[in-house]
């Protein structure tokens, strides 16, 4: 099994925001094979943790959002010491802080923000745990699509001390960011192509792992997502796009 432990500056969680949580449980259930607790203490609101049935580990949240108006989406915790020093960071460096940090329960304090472009991330500081990735099933990368990625790839690095690398996609495609700490890649980024519609705003996407990027998006598919990226070739894999029935993004992916 591989684990990532909640460190700060490092991914330390993904949760899906959803209007029908039951229903989304049940779907990356069959999806993923995740098993679902929710939790009975009225405080946490129906809150989701989701886990493999072998081994350690939680592998994302799912839970009934919190404003009607909120999108559908997958959101990305990126670990900290600090969440109120952070959002002091975040302030300084051209960021927003929508919800600024706040106490979940006993469990730890957390916060979410926009960069400068415009995309939406939230922070966590609190009881440490494992944080299961890199398996099928589990988290294996998150990527930014940005309207202005040099503004937020500037924001990152300052806020997060990340440092970044740009690789050449080819003709008539942006360059790929790789956002690294302490030498190893940890997330990914981009600018938004340019057939992508106006109104949709910069965001983050999880990938999840998986053996079979194939045979996955067909079961996806099978149980009411939309396609939005057929299985292609990466760079060193292979991964494919999808919106589950409740209009959350996410990828499948798989290396080597």
């Amino acid at each position: 099994m591989a684990a990532m432990t909640r460190t700060a500056a490092r991914p330390a969680w993904v949760e899906l925001a959803t209007d029908d949580a039951g229903a989304a449980r049940e779907f990356y259930a069959k999806l993923f094979g995740w098993q679902v607790e929710v939790s009975p203490d009225p405080q946490y609101g129906g809150y989701g943790m989701a886990h493999l049935p072998e081994g350690e580990g939680d592998v994302a949240g799912i839970t009934a959002k919190m404003m009607s108006e909120a999108p559908t989406a997958w959101n990305i915790y990126i670990g900290t010491d600090d969440t109120d020093a952070l959002a002091e960071a975040v302030t300084a460096a051209g960021g927003t802080v929508i919800a600024p940090p706040f106490d979940v329960g006993q469990m730890g304090r957390m916060m979410v923000f926009a960069d400068p472009s415009g995309a939406v991330i939230s922070a966590w500081h609190g009881r440490q745990g494992s944080f299961r990735s890199g398996d099928p099933g589990s988290f294996g990368w998150a990527e930014l699509n940005a309207r202005g990625i040099d503004k937020a790839r500037g924001f990152y690095e300052t806020v997060f001390g990340w440092t970044s690398t740009a690789s050449p996609m080819g003709e008539g495609q942006p360059d790929y960011i790789e956002f690294q700490l302490d030498g190893q890649s940890i997330l990914g980024g981009m600018e938004m192509m340019p057939m992508v519609p106006a109104e949709v705003p910069s965001y983050w996407m999880p990938y999840f792992n998986v053996d079979s990027v194939e045979a996955t998006f067909a079961r996806a598919i099978e149980l009411g997502a939309a396609e939005l990226v057929a299985p292609s070739d990466m760079p060193g894999g292979r991964f494919a796009i999808v919106q589950d029935p409740q209009g959350a993004t996410f990828g499948l992916l798989r290396m080597g």
